[in-house]
């Protein structure tokens, strides 16, 4: 009734038509789920929050079919209306014919639910190549100065040390900071099961008799900052030997979530 009542859909009136489209015009599920994941990254957050909500709900329905004989297709055909059309429009003769198409992708989302609400992979891979060939640009550019050239020529003989003292960190290993806690900083090994979530365990384990006020009360979140991403807040899930070596200058920092 919550999502019936809405004055304009869940997933908004902009993007209905591509939501239909991804169906009509893609045919392999693995686009469909693609495109699908782009355009639930579109939605306004406000939106995005309540369907992932709504969508762990209707989960929990069909999980629960031995009960309440609603399998994923009962489960999809009843919700697509309420999606798909909102409360002060009346659906029209070719919105009723769509609605086997509206249904298939509330299956995908009821479905599929659990890789929907990260940024892709691939996307995050794109930026990481587009920031490198910035930064490459940006070297090239530079040495066409001669002037800027000389001064950085004199500035290598000058310094024969790393230019971080990071980088005396052996591989593997990485410096965590989180002003906000007592203890601000901290070197963990990494392996390939660590997770952000474990960093994230650790910290709030070596702060627990000491924890600082400024924290209490906080969702707190690991990012991975500079390199060659800029800013990215990373999965609780995501495998730290894997981030680190697909941008291994970047720093880590622990931040509140934000609200």
């Amino acid at each position: 009734m919550f999502i019936r009542e809405l004055p304009s859909p869940l997933f908004t009136v902009e993007y209905l038509p591509a939501f239909i489209m991804l169906v009509e015009k893609i045919s392999k599920i693995k686009l469909q789920l693609q495109a699908l994941h782009l355009l639930i990254m579109l939605m306004p957050e406000a939106n995005r929050d309540t369907a992932k909500a709504f969508l762990q709900f209707l989960k929990k329905v069909v999980a629960n079919e031995g009960k309440n004989k609603m399998n994923l297709w009962n489960v999809s055909m009843i919700v697509a209306p309420n999606l798909f059309i909102y409360k002060g429009k009346r659906a029209n003769q070719q919105e009723m014919q769509a609605a086997a198409t509206t249904a298939h992708i509330v299956r995908l989302l009821i479905r599929y639910q659990d890789i929907l609400w990260t940024v892709p992979s691939f996307l995050i891979s794109q930026v990481r190549k587009m920031n490198e060939a910035a930064m490459n640009n940006s070297k090239r550019q530079l040495m066409f100065d001669k002037g800027v050239r000389k001064l950085l020529r004199r500035k290598t003989m000058e310094r024969e040390r790393p230019e971080r003292p990071e980088s005396d960190i052996p591989e593997g290993v990485i410096r965590v900071y989180a002003p906000l806690h007592s203890k601000v900083s901290m070197a963990i090994q990494l392996n390939s099961q660590t997770k952000a979530k474990d960093i994230l365990a650790r910290f709030h384990c070596e702060n627990s008799h000491g924890s600082s006020q400024n924290m209490r009360g906080h969702i707190q979140s690991l990012h991975e900052i500079g390199g060659n991403i800029g800013q990215h807040c990373l999965d609780p899930d995501a495998f730290m030997l894997d981030v680190y070596r697909a941008n291994p200058q970047a720093e880590w920092v622990i931040k509140p979530k934000a609200s």
